[in-house]
This record gives C-alpha cells, sequence and structure tokens, in this order.
C-alpha cells in the first residue's frame, strides 16, 4: 500500500504518526532503553496525537482507519523503536475488539478512555507452561451466581507495567480446549490480582513484558467479552492482524537499518575509495533492500485480506515468518558494513537487532508459524487429490 492510496482521514492519521515518531519517540527511546523502563506517558502522549483509537469506528469515537493503513503507522514507529511500536498496537487491538464485539455496557465503560489513553489496554493469552499453545491454557473461570471466578497465570504480557483493563483469556470448562475458552476484561485493580515484575530482557523494554496472577478474582459475567466457544477464535483473529502488524514493523526496522548504515557506506572511505565501491557490501545492502520490499508487500497483502475477509490466518504466518527472520538478518548486515561503529549507542543498530530476535517469538514463534503453514499445505494438497 502507498500513501497515494490512503484517505483523507488516514493520510492525516499517519501524518500524526510520523510527527509522534519524530518528536516524542526518537528523543526518548535510547533513555528508555537505558533505564529499561518506559513511562506511562507513552501512551498519555499517542492518545493527544489521536492514535490509540486507530482502527476504531469514528462514530465511537476512533480513527475509523483501515488494518493497511494501520500498518503504515507502525511501520512508521518501529523505524524508531519496535516495542514502542507493538505496546500501542496491543492497546490500539484491545480497543478494536471492545469496539467490534463489546457490549454496550463494556464500549460505554471502557472505550472512551482507552482512547484518551486514562485507561491502558493489554492481552492475556500466554502462559509460563504453555507458551505457543494457546488451545493449553489453563487459568480458569468458574461460574458463581453472576459473576464469573478466576484462577492463574499470565506470562510474557505487553504492557504490564501500566496496564489497567486486562483482556484475560480464561478455560470455562477444563479440558475441553478451544471450545471452552473465553475472554474476560478484567480492571488489573481488582482483588486478587497480582501484577508481577517486567522481565529484564536483551532489550526492546518499551514493550514492557511481564505477567499476572489470578487468585479468586471476581468478575461480573457482563465484563465477558467473548462467550466459550468464540474466545478462541476471537484471539486468532487478533493475532492474526497482530501478526502482519509485527512483518510491517520488521520492515520499518530494516527501512532504519539502510537508513542508517547507507550514508555510512557513502561518506567512509577505504582502500582508495568511498566503501560504497566494494562490492561485496554493497550486495549485502541489496539483499536487504529486496527482503525490505518482499517484507511489505506480504504485510500489506495480510492486512488487505484482513480488510476485506476479516481474517488472513495464512498470509499472516508467511508474513511474519518471512519478516522476522529478514529483519535479524537484514540488521545484522547493517551493523557488520558499519564495522565497530555498528555497536555504538549513538546508532539505533544494536537496539533494532534485539527487537528483531524479539520479533521472532511475538505472536507465535517461527516454529508455530511452520504449524500453520504446513496444515494448509496438507489441506490444499489432500483436497487436490479428491
Amino acid at each position: 500500500m502507498t500513501n497515494a492510496e490512503l484517505t483523507g482521514k488516514e493520510q492525516q492519521a499517519l501524518a500524526d504518526a510520523e510527527a509522534f515518531a519524530a518528536e516524542y519517540l526518537a528523543p526518548n527511546v535510547q533513555q528508555w532503553e537505558a533505564e529499561k523502563a518506559v513511562p506511562r506517558a507513552l501512551f498519555e502522549q499517542a492518545a493527544s496525537a489521536g492514535l490509540l483509537g486507530l482502527v476504531v469506528p469514528q462514530d465511537h469515537g476512533g480513527r475509523g482507519i483501515s488494518y493497511s493503513a494501520m500498518l503504515l503507522v507502525l511501520e512508521c514507529f518501529a523505524r524508531v523503536d519496535m516495542a514502542a511500536a507493538f505496546a500501542l498496537t496491543v492497546h490500539n487491538n484491545h480497543a478494536r475488539a471492545i469496539a467490534a464485539s463489546g457490549s454496550d455496557t463494556l464500549i460505554d465503560t471502557h472505550l472512551a478512555n482507552m482512547i484518551a489513553g486514562g485507561t491502558i489496554g493489554a492481552f492475556l493469552l500466554t502462559e509460563p507452561q504453555g507458551g505457543s499453545d494457546a488451545t493449553a491454557i489453563t487459568t480458569t473461570a468458574a461460574e458463581d451466581g453472576d459473576d464469573l471466578v478466576i484462577n492463574g497465570e499470565k506470562a510474557w504480557i505487553t504492557n504490564t507495567p501500566h496496564a489497567d483493563l486486562l483482556n484475560v483469556y480464561v478455560q470455562t470448562v477444563p479440558g475441553s480446549k478451544a471450545a471452552g475458552i473465553a475472554s474476560v476484561q478484567v480492571a488489573a485493580d481488582t482483588p486478587g490480582v497480582t501484577r508481577l515484575p517486567a522481565y529484564d530482557m536483551l532489550g526492546g523494554y518499551a514493550i514492557g513484558a511481564g505477567g499476572f496472577e489470578f487468585r479468586d478474582v471476581r468478575v461480573a459475567k457482563a465484563q465477558m467479552l467473548a462467550p466459550a466457544g468464540l474466545g478462541f477464535k476471537a484471539a486468532m483473529a487478533g493475532i492474526d492482524i497482530a501478526r502482519a502488524s509485527v512483518a510491517a514493523m520488521c520492515a520499518g526496522m530494516l527501512r532504519a537499518g539502510l537508513d542508517t548504515a547507507m550514508p555510512r557506506l557513502l561518506t567512509r572511505k577505504a582502500f582508495g575509495g568511498p566503501l560504497a565501491e566494494q562490492q561485496g557490501l554493497m550486495w549485502r545492502m541489496a539483499d536487504v533492500a529486496t527482503d525490505l520490499e518482499a517484507c511489505r508487500l506480504m504485510a500489506f497483502e495480510a492486512a488487505r485480506q484482513i480488510d476485506e475477509n476479516g481474517s488472513a490466518p495464512l498470509i499472516a504466518s508467511q508474513a511474519k515468518k518471512f519478516a522476522t527472520r529478514a529483519a535479524f538478518t537484514g540488521l545484522h548486515a547493517c551493523m557488520q558494513v558499519m564495522g565497530a561503529d555498528g555497536l555504538r549507542q549513538e546508532f539505533p543498530l544494536a537496539r533494532h537487532l534485539a527487537a528483531a530476535k524479539m520479533a521472532e517469538y511475538l505472536d507465535g514463534t517461527t516454529e508455530i508459524q511452520n504449524l500453520v503453514i504446513a496444515r494448509s499445505l496438507k489441506a490444499h494438497y489432500a483436497q487436490s487429490k479428491v
């Protein structure tokens, strides 16, 4: 997708995102990494720029842009910092889910404050022992009159330090796998909810990865967003969007890699001329440029299918698999052609490389993407034999 294909409101959203990335993200992200933390102000500033309800319909107070346009926004953010971009993605997707599937009570209670940045959202699917097996969750929700009583633990949750509203995926019928999975909106200050410390990681601290424990947490049934039987489908629909988003963010990081490495190759001299005259170095950059375009094409095809059909499981998995691998390899190449300068904190490459590695785990590992792709292959060829 190109800027010329955007509607007027989408062009304005992208312009607002570019200003936010340049004026707020860029001056602060390196300090956030050094402090291993991100302030709540990230969300407040994004709200002021109108960037917390990107795909929420306008009649609910959002920007009402397409998923394809949202990917351009996320690509723009990720050129500066993928971790912050992903934190904002999770919040935007949570707001989208409430606007699309929430009851009037949920919409009236939560949505306006999420768009205004007063309530920060989080998506709680992964568990310490289950990893990428989303059907194996053991956090339970038992009925007790008009309430649900939740027990369990969630891990690798984005926005843990600041999340106010938790979209918690629970098992309502233990042993039933996907059939019993539902999602419930839980306020983080509900008695029995414990916010666990954010993880000490390789990098990408703006993502705010951590966990939550639930011990006899009582929530009204009216806070259920997706009932049993629909919860797993809702989670997978959200993950399609997230996987396409990760692919677009990887494209943003690759663009940052080229924008950092190429000026050095053009201006730094060695062996009698500019480094850009060295064929071996330039061919590595040519590979990065090619992979960048492939990432964008796959990501935006996934977004197009989601815009048209509501889901895109195969191409979203393919895009995420390819883009995360290409980002890590490509950023490594950009660092290498800069020599030891690529390690210096004044350049963003080391931070982007850590984020690219993190991207390989977000919303399903590369191995999980291979499962999705392999199942599609088997189904296609089994059908073709009939």
